[in-house]
Parts: structure tokens; C-alpha cells; sequence
């Protein structure tokens, strides 16, 4: 549900709406285009000998990556009104490693404010419970630390989150869980026969294009969310506005105005700028000054070798509300579980919690079933790990 500064703001976003861009999507359409021709000719480029493979792999790095922030515009429902459709764009394969109907049905619980950033409600916490935290060994405390460094995130991000991923897929078919088991085998398809196609018909090893183009890939786009979120009390609080350069922003399309998207998340990408900095002061004030003015530059310079923040959640309560929401939701319905997770949520106000709890049943079913899969399933090793962004 759209969330607007006031009604004056609710205009200009609707007068924004009304334009020809928006109408007709034509800036994501080129962008749909752009990306995966240009993906196509850099590979073709490279197996004709036009372009030398220590000039073709960055290119596929930034095309794969630029590829997961497309797949993030799609599954919010650009550029067409058909989920079928987007669903198709978003299939393609080229990062590999993330089926795209596992990352829009994660992402869509991402998307409850009032439960952002608590390990286990919200599928892409990059933080851990204090149970968590006491029970890990001294290897697993390393990892959680080093993935909050920007240096360390692009190191051990990826294989931490594929890894987890990966291993909640089996913990998921072991349990009789079969919900994705499709979505599983329709991907893993699309990934051999496109890694088959590269090496058999464009002379490029498939192991190759996995360590030198998707491995990096994911490196890059996880370096938006190194801290995009923080833990606070006010769920606004916790979202973050990067001031990016260009070339960053065109990248992430726009989604460094993080809280402008999570108060409007149906808002095309090509538009969040301008609703930004028509109202940059408001948004710095409704996020409690939770602004990166130097960009992913910034971070760099400040986090490199140091963690932006502690992996533990400040939350203390938080055990107690993943295992309330897991238990209310194996209790045949005795209690809504993203509602469970609401009232034991630490982080809120008491009208925080009147709101979040009167929003509980908000979205439709098909976007409430996956918190109830996030709350009940989520793995303990990484519970950021479905989720790239």
C-alpha cells in the first residue's frame, strides 16, 4: 500500500503517473532490451574474437548484476501488468544462482515495515537472534562480522548466501515441503541449458561463466544492501537513503532512495528520483537522518574493514517473536503468524503495534503466504540468504 508524505505529495506522484513514460513503461522496456542484448552481443562479441575475454567478463559481471535489479523492478510489477509476463522476463537466467519466484515471494515479505530487519519475520535481515549469536562457533561469528564490511560483504556474501539458500532448498524436500519444488526444476533447466548453450555454441566454459561472471555479479549487487537497513524503533528508522552517483544509481535503478520505495513500492524506477528530491527534507526527517550523502563511496571509505553495525539484533525479544510466530502458525490457526510476529515485535511503539497489527491481514493471501513461509522456514545460519537485495 502506497504511503504518502501528505496530500499535496499524493498529487504530484499521481500527476508523475499519469506521464507518458509511466503509461507507456518505455524506460524499463529499453532497459529489458538493453540488458539482455547487450548480454547476447557481448557473448557473441567474445566468441568471435571481436572482444578479448579480460574485456567481456566485466561487462557480463555488470550485465548479470543489472540483471537482479531488473528482476527486482519486475516482480513489483513493471513494465507490464501481467505477472505472467514479467515473471517470463524475470526467469531468464543470467545471474543463476536465484530462481526469480523465490526472490519476488521473499521480497514481498520483506516488504512489512513493521517487522523489518527482525531475524526470522524478515527474510532479508542481515542480522542474527542473540540465541543465534551464543550458539555459533567462533568460524560462523567470523562470517556474520565480515559480511557487514564492505570489503568482507563482497568476499563472503555470495557464498554464505548460496550456500544457506542451497541448503534451505533440501531442509524444504526433506520436510515434505514442495511448494517449490517446480519453480526448482524449472530453473535448474533454464541454468543448464543456458550454460550448455554458452559453452557449446559460444566456446565459453561453464565453469567459467559461474566463478568469473555470476560470482562477481552477486558481489556487486549485494554491495547496495551492505546498509540499506538498520535495527530502530520506528520502522521508517530502519530504511535507508544512499545519495548515489550516476553510474550507481542507473545500476540499482534508483532503489539506493530506499525508503522512498518502500513508502511507494509500486513506484517505476525511472520515477523514484524525482519524488526524492522533491521532497528530500521530508524523507531525510521521516527516516530519522538515515542518509549515506557520499554514496557507495561513502561506505567504502567508512566501512571497508569494520562493520557498519553489530550482526546481532538489538532486539532482545526477538527469539521470542520468531518462535511465537512459528508456533502460532502450526497451531491450525490459532493465530495469523505475521500477526504473532507483530505483537511480540520489541522494536515498536504501542501504536506502532496497534497500526502493524491492524495491518496484518493487509496484502492479499498470495503475498501474506510467503511471510508465513519466511516465519516458519527461514534457516538460522543466514536468514538474508534467499534474498539478494
Amino acid at each position: 500500500m502506497d504511503e504518502y508524505l501528505d496530500s499535496a505529495h499524493a498529487r504530484e506522484v499521481a500527476a508523475l503517473r499519469s506521464t507518458f513514460a509511466a503509461r507507456t513503461e518505455w524506460p524499463t522496456w529499453l532497459l529489458v532490451v538493453v540488458i539482455h542484448g547487450g548480454w547476447l552481443a557481448v557473448v557473441m562479441s567474445m566468441h568471435a574474437g571481436r572482444l578479448p575475454r579480460f574485456a567481456a567478463t566485466p561487462l557480463l559481471v555488470i550485465l548479470s548484476a543489472w540483471h537482479m535489479s531488473l528482476q527486482h523492478e519486475l516482480l513489483h510489477g513493471h513494465p507490464t501488468r501481467s505477472a505472467l509476463v514479467n515473471r517470463l522476463l524475470g526467469s531468464v537466467p543470467l545471474a543463476i544462482w536465484y530462481p526469480y519466484t523465490i526472490y519476488r515471494d521473499t521480497h514481498l515479505a520483506h516488504h512489512r515495515d513493521a517487522t523489518l530487519t527482525v531475524p526470522g519475520i524478515d527474510p532479508e535481515s542481515t542480522y542474527v537472534l542473540r540465541e543465534q549469536w551464543n550458539d555459533a562457533n567462533a568460524v560462523q561469528r567470523y562470517l556474520w562480522r565480515t559480511r557487514k564490511r564492505f570489503v568482507g560483504r563482497l568476499i563472503v556474501g555470495p557464498p554464505l548466501s548460496v550456500s544457506t539458500m542451497l541448503a534451505e532448498a533440501i531442509g524444504e524436500w526433506r520436510r515434505g515441503d514442495r511448494r517449490y519444488a517446480r519453480t526448482w526444476f524449472a530453473h535448474a533447466i533454464a541454468a543448464c541449458l543456458l550454460l550448455a548453450w554458452l559453452q557449446c555454441a559460444e566456446g565459453i566454459a561453464w565453469w567459467y561463466y559461474l566463478l568469473a561472471v555470476t560470482w562477481p555479479a552477486l558481489s556487486v549487487a549485494m554491495i547496495r544492501s551492505l546498509y540499506e537497513h538498520r535495527a530502530a524503533d520506528d520502522p521508517k528508522h530502519r530504511i535507508a537513503i544512499n545519495e548515489a552517483g550516476l553510474p550507481m544509481r542507473l545500476l540499482y535503478l534508483n532503489n539506493n532512495y530506499h525508503v522512498v520505495h518502500h513508502d511507494l513500492p509500486g513506484l517505476p524506477w525511472y520515477l523514484l528520483r524525482r519524488v526524492y528530491l522533491g521532497r528530500a527534507r521530508a524523507y531525510a526527517d521521516k527516516n530519522g537522518g538515515y542518509v549515506i550523502r557520499g554514496g557507495y563511496w561513502e561506505l567504502l571509505k567508512r566501512y571497508a574493514w569494520r562493520e557498519t553495525d553489530a550482526p546481532v539484533h538489538p532486539a532482545a525479544g526477538a527469539a521470542r517473536a520468531r518462535r511465537g510466530a512459528t508456533e502460532a502458525h502450526g497451531a491450525a490457526g490459532a493465530i495469523d503468524a505475521s500477526t504473532a510476529g507483530v505483537e511480540r515485535a520489541p522494536l515498536m511503539s504501542e501504536r506502532q503495534r496497534a497500526t502493524a497489527l491492524r495491518n496484518a491481514g493487509g496484502p492479499a493471501a498470495a503475498d501474506r503466504a510467503p511471510i508465513d513461509r519466511g516465519i516458519q522456514s527461514l534457516p538460522l545460519a543466514d536468514a538474508s540468504a534467499k534474498v539478494m537485495r
